[in-house]
């Protein structure tokens, strides 16, 4: 009873002084730091033991957060808070009861934090210098972002949302760690991106913020300045070079020049030129590259006229990696032609010639005396030579001499290289009897060289005797002809013949072909004379077009007879023109350009092989010109314009070609270079006809730039940032840009000025360079005027802007254009929304409406105004319920005021109404507020029919008995539901197939045997089966329906599902007889259903009732028969032997039914129970009342002791309780279903620790030790989780003795420290 006295200490003290003052019970409290003004914050708790009513005030330094209720002490917010400001405050408590003097307490408020504050970036702008060369995952930068929230909240965590230029690949190539590195991912490339600027993300770990989960963030970039690097070679520009120059120019002519840049454009190292062919006779500049002659140049002596020089760029300084950066091109050099040779004769076959060796003078042949004109010397190979090319290697030839009239030389003109021959021209002077030698000299003379035209040959001919009798051709000469080039073997003549007068051997005769030289290209048949061709490569008509041969015929004495074959080589188009010469032309802008391309073409003269035509070939400016397709005049089709030209030189390449007319024709080509001269022949030009330019009136320097014609815009929402300056003395107005198209910079110059004119004074321009010929004018206020919006008359000034070109051969060109400057301004309106755009608007779900589907109008009485509209808050309903956050991305307001469809997941059946918070904010506002109210707009989402009906799980089994199932009896049903509303939620059902299954697996289709119904419950639609007609018992098996759900709006969906209803066929109606008449059984037929259900735990189907005619004892016999069908609920029956052995061993049922006038179950004779059966079942009924009867009386018992061994128990307690101190007490729960507390032993009722020397008898039994920890049922320490309502328990003794002897015990007990029996209450007394 200690506790009782500590209680009631403080009422004893109050008693003695009176009244005593309220008692403070706090010292700190936690108000969160989002909390609203004016809500609840803490509430201020006293006590006062008089009960007298208190007072509450608040004071301190940091009251003034708060306010309180002084009859209440409900403390509200008065000033907002801020944990990151001051986390703990200190108030002082008053309380006052009216009596005493005013009680105070400090109170300690902690601000708990919450999650108001968003990562802040720290040393910002970030800005990082990458090299190129830098290695993927290395860390180019870290940023650090601080979150002055606690716990999760001020963790930040940091992303990469964008990259700009903005590409997949680029996104990828950062990303950042959980501490701010940003690291490479992947390589640098200077060439294709010096700059990158990457958006970061840091949020913070989320908290709570007026209620709500919320995660906060902040964003910044990070300029990447990727630094180039020496990693690349440097690169020929305009490649492929080629260039000519003449075999005869002087030593540093130059031919062409090479240029080579740094790929690695922000280094841009210096490029040193070398030629690493060895050699060559040029040089080149190693600085700019410029090709030149280093050594006299002889084309002859060349391996080629085409000289192939290697030449290589190197750049100053080696690369990253301490290698050379170099590379290579070749330059193709053409060596042309200069007539500097002449001719020379060689000893030699054509074929196998070296002109590389010394030229011979001196040559010796034979011929045959008398022999035909036109017939050659032979055994003479001389073949003449001018190294010279095209024309200048043309030289004729002549015969001069004694003997020169006897012979003639073939041929008379050769163009380069030819073989010579001496040729016949009178026999008759050609005698051996008058002289046995002759003598000629060849002279070759090049017209072209006159300085040293000619080369002389002396050619002494051995003449040769000849016999009488000689073979004779019928034709001294023959003429014949044979295509250039052709193939090995081809038959120039069939058949060429000699006749010799001679018989027998002597008049045989064969053919040969002299010279022998000549048999290099052709070839006879020794014996029918045919003329083929032998080696056709060496046809070729340009090097000898007609060929001169003896064609001997001997005969069997060795007599010849000879024939001149004179064989003309027919012209093939196997050259192609050649040109003459170089182009390059050099002309002043404003004049026409006229030349003429000469070429050779080395086919027959005077054939389509060697007609040459011109042709300018398409290019670039191939449309400026034309050409003589026949004489290659070509001219230009207007004066040439230096600044109509892309190159910065003023060059134009045009490409010609020359070709001939043969088949297939050949083309060569060449380029003709014009250099344009540029002259200053143009004015300036403004970019823009007239120009728009807007100032504000009083701010100096707040100035917004308008290109082209358009409206004033503010300050805040100039589209440029560079276009808005800095507050400065004489504010910039706007700038004007003209430009110049000469090509030259002196004639390009251009200067602005104001023409003067009304406002022109209040303004300023000055010219400035921006580029080649691109001149711009700043207009600015004159520092020393004041523009005042409200004075002025008129809000805008128009201006003429002059544009001067100031070249010093033609000034006084210029041009002018119109300048308009708005005095503006200031913007102080707030927007609204027009109430007409914010009607409902309904959108159909899934998507089917996309793009637009409404769009808000606002109004702002400004006159430059920009209206933005913003989405704050989007709010989900279905039906009047909240649907959470389903449709916050389902529609999306752009701020031109389009409400769009975001989603293809518009659902109505999740959300059916969506409420848009919205605003509209100008942008252009400058003074007052720029957001309109807050409005709401309302989106109704349609329903659409796109949910298939879903039918539930069937759970029953199905059963129908053909001869107990009258037409419309339910014999199954369905359900199923459709999530959509109205007609596309409407379900119908309908059998779509009714199939048989029989027992040995035959499948048998039936129609119109059921019919379906449709009924509607609580949102669930049901489909009842029933019979539509008559079934067949004998059928055995079970009906498998297929049922069809479908609803009601298009497009329909469909679903199926299928039921089996077994039959039950007439094999097992079972056949009941009872001795009772029709009447009777028909009226006790519910009771015997009854009972014939409990026996045999099946449902009964009674098919008939009728009586009974033919009988053989009408006194005994059976009067009706009963026919049945017993079925349980999973399809199964039971045939008569299981229906006998159910009913036979339920003695109580067997007896009910014979009650009931049951005779024979199943057909047979009837057999009337006997006086024993009768008796037999009396005695069951009275066993079984014996034994129910025995149970109840047992469980009686059994109960009745438990009870009073349980009080005895108590009592037998509550005596050794008496000799216990109740200091020594332990506290503490008692244990359920044990007679022990928390500390070992310890008394139930008395909560006192048991000496273990007593024993009490409490475990006398096994009843008696299920629970000893109360006297109330185990009900005062029932377990709190148990799933009971525990209400609180009185103490209420069932027997009245009980309590008083209880009452009396507890009366007894005194607070003692003495422990003593009470020897006068025993146990006995029960």
């Amino acid at each position: 009873m200690a506790w009782r006295s500590l209680v009631l200490l403080p009422f004893l003290l109050a008693t003695v002084s009176g009244n005593t003052a309220p008692i403070f019970n706090m010292t700190i409290v936690y108000v969160p730091e989002d909390l609203q003004l004016g809500h609840f914050a803490f509430q201020l708790v006293a006590y006062d033991l008089d009960n007298d009513p208190l007072t509450y005030q608040i004071g301190g330094t940091d009251a003034f957060y708060f306010s309180v209720d002084s009859n209440s002490g409900r403390v509200t917010l008065r000033n907002s808070l801020d944990r990151e400001v001051q986390a703990r405050l200190t108030i002082t408590a008053i309380v006052s009861d009216g009596v005493n003097d005013p009680v105070s307490r400090k109170i300690t408020i902690i601000v708990e934090d919450r999650n108001d504050n968003a990562p802040v970036f720290q040393n910002l702008p970030y800005v990082a210098t990458v090299s190129e060369n830098t290695t993927s995952d290395s860390i180019i930068y870290t940023v650090y972002a601080v979150d002055i929230d606690t716990g999760n909240a001020s963790k930040v965590s940091y992303s990469i949302e964008e990259v700009t230029p903005d590409n997949m690949k680029n996104l990828q190539l950062f990303y950042i760690l959980p501490n701010g590195n940003v690291v490479l991912n992947g390589s640098l490339d200077y060439t294709k991106n010096t700059f990158y600027q990457i958006k970061i993300l840091a949020k913070d770990g989320g908290g709570w913020l007026n209620n709500a989960w919320i995660v906060q963030n902040s964003s910044t970039y990070l300029s990447v300045i990727i630094e180039d690097v020496p990693n690349l070679d440097p690169r020929f520009l305009n490649e492929p070079y080629s260039g000519s120059v003449p075999e005869n120019c002087d030593l540093g002519t130059s031919v062409l020049t090479v240029t080579a840049i740094d790929q690695d454009t922000g280094v841009n190292d210096k490029i040193f030129y070398i030629i690493t062919t060895a050699n060559v006779p040029f040089v080149i500049n190693n600085t700019t590259g410029t090709i030149t002659v280093s050594e006299p140049l002889d084309r002859e002596q060349l391996p080629s006229e085409e000289v192939l020089l290697e030449v290589m760029a190197r750049e100053e300084h080696r690369d990253i990696h301490g290698n050379v950066a170099q590379t290579s091109t070749l330059v193709t050099i053409t060596v042309t032609d200069v007539n500097d040779n002449k001719p020379q004769f060689y000893n030699c076959s054509l074929s196998s010639c070296n002109f590389s060796a010394s030229p011979q003078n001196n040559f010796t042949g034979s011929i045959i005396e008398h022999s035909s004109t036109r017939l050659p010397v032979s055994n003479l190979n001389i073949a003449a030579h001018d190294p010279d090319k095209g024309i200048n290697g043309s030289f004729e030839l002549s015969l001069q001499g004694p003997n020169a009239n006897a012979f003639t030389v073939f041929p008379t003109m050769i163009a380069g290289t030819g073989e010579v021959q001496i040729l016949v021209q009178n026999s008759s002077l050609v005698d051996y009897e008058i002289s046995h030698v002759m003598v000629v000299q060849i002279i070759a003379n090049d017209t072209g060289n006159p300085t040293d035209c000619c080369s002389t040959a002396t050619v002494t001919i051995d003449l040769i005797d000849s016999n009488d009798h000689i073979p004779e051709f019928p034709q001294s000469t023959y003429s014949l002809s044979v295509m250039e080039n052709s193939p090995n073997g081809t038959i120039i003549s069939p058949n060429i013949t000699a006749y010799d007068p001679d018989s027998g051997v002597l008049g045989q005769i064969t053919y040969q072909l002299l010279p022998e030289t000549i048999l290099t290209t052709f070839m006879v048949n020794a014996t029918t004379g045919a003329l083929l061709v032998y080696d056709g490569s060496l046809l070729d008509r340009e090097t000898r077009s007609i060929y001169y041969a003896n064609l001997q015929a001997k005969d069997g004495g060795n007599q010849v007879g000879t024939t001149v074959l004179e064989i003309t080589v027919l012209d093939a188009n196997d050259n192609a023109p050649i040109i003459i010469g170089s182009y390059f032309i050099s002309v002043d802008e404003g004049q026409n350009v006229s030349t003429q391309i000469q070429a050779i073409d080395n086919d027959e003269p005077d054939s389509p092989n060697s007609k040459l035509g011109f042709k300018i070939l398409e290019g670039p400016y191939s449309n400026n010109f034309t050409i003589n397709a026949n004489t290659g005049e070509m001219h230009s089709n207007e004066p040439l314009d230096c600044e109509a030209l892309e190159d910065e030189l003023g060059q134009m390449v045009v490409t010609v070609m020359v070709y001939d007319h043969g088949e297939p024709p050949l083309n060569t080509t060449v380029n003709v270079t014009i250099t344009v001269g540029d002259l200053n022949d143009n004015i300036p030009v403004f970019l823009n006809q007239s120009y728009e330019f807007s100032v504000f009136e009083s701010s100096p320097g707040r100035s917004c730039m308008a290109r082209l014609v358009g409206p004033a815009v503010a300050l805040s929402q100039c589209p440029l940032l560079t276009q808005c300056l800095s507050p400065t003395a004489g504010s910039f107005v706007g700038e004007v840009n003209a430009t110049d198209a000469d090509r030259t910079e002196i004639n390009s110059r251009i200067s602005f000025q104001l023409q003067r004119g009304s406002g022109s004074s209040n303004f300023l321009i000055r010219s400035s360079r921006l580029g080649p010929g691109n001149y711009s004018g700043q207009l600015s206020v004159d520092p020393d005027v004041y523009l005042d919006y409200d004075t002025l008359q008129l809000k805008f000034f128009t201006l003429t802007v002059l544009a001067e070109n100031t070249a010093a051969d033609n000034p006084g060109d210029k041009a002018n254009v119109s300048v308009i400057v708005h005095i503006l301004d200031v913007n102080d309106e707030s927007p609204t929304i027009l109430p007409g755009s914010l009607q409902d608007v309904s959108v159909a779900e899934n998507g089917t409406q996309q793009g637009v589907i409404h769009t808000l109008n606002a109004f702002d009485p400004d006159t430059n105004h920009s209206l933005v509209f913003e989405q704050l808050a989007v709010t989900c309903f279905k039906g009047d319920s909240s649907a959470e956050d389903v449709c916050w991305d389902w529609f999306v307001l752009a701020p031109n005021g389009s409400v769009l469809v975001n989603s293809l997941d518009i659902d109505y059946e999740v959300c059916d109404r969506v409420l848009l918070t919205l605003r509209v904010e100008d942008l252009f506002t400058e003074m007052g507020s720029r957001y309109s109210q807050n409005e709401t707009l309302r989106i109704i989402i349609i329903d659409v029919n796109d949910n298939t009906p879903v039918f539930e799980a069937i759970t029953e089994t199905f059963v129908v008995v053909p001869e107990a199932a009258p037409v419309d009896l339910q014999v199954a049903t369905v359900k199923a539901t459709d999530a959509d509303s109205g007609l596309g939620g409407t379900i119908t059902f309908s059998i779509i197939r009714v199939v048989l299954v029989e027992d040995n697996g035959v499948t048998r289709p039936f129609e119109n045997l059921f019919r379906m119904s449709t009924t509607l419950d609580k949102g669930t639609y049901i489909g009842s089966i029933q019979v539509a007609s008559n079934l067949d018992e004998s059928l055995k098996g079970q009906y498998q329906v297929t049922v069809e759900a479908k609803d009601g709006e298009e497009p329909v969906h469909r679903a199926q599902t299928v039921l089996n209803i077994f039959t039950v066929d007439q094999s097992y109606r079972v056949q009941l007889q009872f001795l009772s008449t029709v009447e009777e059984v028909q009226s006790n037929s519910e009771i015997i259903k009854l009972t014939l259900t409990s026996v045999t735990k099946t449902a009964v189907y009674v098919v008939a009732i009728r009586s009974i005619e033919d009988t053989r004892d009408t006194r005994a016999d059976a009067k009706t028969v009963m026919e049945v069908y017993f079925v349980y609920s999973n399809g199964t029956a039971l045939d008569i032997n299981d229906l006998r052995i159910l009913i036979q061993s339920d003695p109580v049922g067997l007896a009910e039914l014979m009650k009931l006038g049951l005779a024979v179950i199943g057909p047979g004779e009837v057999t009337k129970p006997t006086k024993e059966i009768e008796l037999i079942g009396i005695i069951a009924g009275l066993a079984a009342f014996l034994l129910i009867f025995i149970l109840i009386v047992t469980l009686v018992l059994v109960l009745t002791t438990r009870s009073y061994k349980r009080k005895l128990n108590a009592m037998k307690a509550l005596k050794v309780a008496t000799t216990f101190n109740p200091a020594t007490a332990q506290q503490g729960a008692g244990i359920p279903g044990t007679n022990q507390y928390n500390a070992e032993g310890a008394n139930p009722m008395l909560n006192h620790p048991l000496d273990p020397s007593h024993d009490l008898g409490f475990h006398e039994d096994s009843i008696s030790v299920t629970s000893m920890n109360s006297l109330d049922e185990n009900t005062v320490n029932a377990p709190a989780d148990d799933n009971f309502e525990v209400e609180q328990v009185k103490m209420q003794p069932t027997d009245p003795t009980d309590k008083e002897v209880l009452v009396a015990a507890l009366n007894l007990k005194e607070p003692t420290k003495i422990a003593y029996l009470n020897t006068t209450f025993t146990t006995t007394d029960l």
